[in-house]
Parts: structure tokens; C-alpha cells; sequence
């Protein structure tokens, strides 16, 4: 498996995981003051999404960018 597909994979489930976290995390508050680590719980997946979502965003450019130098434009 290559690093395109692995970060893809990952991508999907940090997504899952986030969400999972952000529901946690309105259940606890409805049953009143949740403790600081439910709060904070969907911050690690979501940075990891920022940079697994930003790597996939630039890949059509960057290949596009590789691809017009390697023909010579």
C-alpha cells in the first residue's frame, strides 16, 4: 500500500473517530459538567484531519505541477 492510500485510509478513520468524539462529547454535556479530557477528546483527530485533509488537497495540484514539468511546459 502506498502513502497516498494509507493517508486516505487514515483521513477516513480519524473521521470516525471525530465524530464518535464530538457525540461523546454532547451526550456528557447533556447529562451535565463533563470532565476537561471529554471536552477536549475531538481536538487530537481533528488536527490529524487538518493535515491529512491538506496533504490530499494539494496532491491533484502537485501532480499536475510534476506532470507540466516532466513534458516540458
Amino acid at each position: 500500500m502506498n502513502l497516498n492510500n494509507f493517508i486516505r485510509r487514515a483521513h477516513r478513520w480519524l473521521s470516525i473517530a471525530f465524530t464518535v468524539a464530538v457525540i461523546a462529547n454532547f451526550v456528557a454535556m447533556g447529562l451535565g459538567k463533563p470532565p476537561s479530557w471529554v471536552v477536549y477528546s475531538p481536538l487530537p483527530p481533528l488536527f490529524l484531519l487538518l493535515f491529512s485533509g491538506l496533504y490530499m488537497f494539494v496532491l491533484p495540484y502537485a501532480g499536475r505541477r510534476h506532470s507540466a514539468q516532466r513534458a516540458g511546459g
